[in-house]
């Protein structure tokens, strides 16, 4: 069974989107287009997304009009997106609607991603969710050189410092990029 991974970018001040949830800010920064492969999860079989992160790629992107741009970043991975409404999907992309608690739809994205990992894409509360029920092995965060001054945080909860331990810091070209361990799942 892989781990379940929450890797996110964020500002310097610890928003993953800015007040009108948009990533366009990331994108702006130098490599964030093209991010260096050591700041993606490299063995991630499957992909989860709350639903505000999934609108704001297909818009971006214009993927619905062009489906073969999910790929670019999405490959054929499974992509499991948590949502209470009826959203569009592009076409031969493999993507999956859910709706409920976290615990109830993590058996099928286990059984979905199999011996690999599960990334969390975002956003942070969906991530907070999966630690709220001691399911994040993981927390990988690429924290860009910009403050946004509002939006949505990082990971909405209140973790104390006993739950996560350091594995590793380093600078990967304009990012720094800290990966910590949850302890006491």
């Amino acid at each position: 069974m892989g781990r379940i991974i929450f890797d996110t970018a964020t500002s310097l001040d610890g928003f993953i989107a800015d007040a009108d949830n948009s990533l366009a800010w990331l994108f702006a920064v130098d490599g964030g287009t093209e991010p260096d492969e050591q700041l993606l999860p490299a063995d991630a079989g499957v992909l989860v997304e709350g639903s505000t992160t999934y609108e704001w790629v297909l818009a971006e992107s214009d993927i619905l009009a062009h489906p073969g741009r999910w790929r670019e970043f999405h490959g054929d991975r499974p992509t499991f997106v948590f949502t209470t409404r009826d959203l569009p999907a592009p076409a031969g992309a493999d993507i999956r609607f859910v709706s409920g608690a976290v615990a109830d739809v993590l058996p099928e994205i286990r059984a979905a991603a199999g011996d690999r990992d599960i990334w969390v894409v975002g956003g942070g509360d969906l991530a907070g969710q999966f630690l709220d029920i001691g399911a994040l092995d993981e927390i990988a965060v690429s924290i860009a050189p910009v403050t946004l001054g509002a939006g949505a945080p990082l990971l909405p909860r209140r973790v104390e410092s006993d739950r996560l331990r350091l594995h590793s810091a380093q600078a990967v070209g304009a990012f720094a990029r800290l990966i910590y361990t949850v302890e006491g799942r």
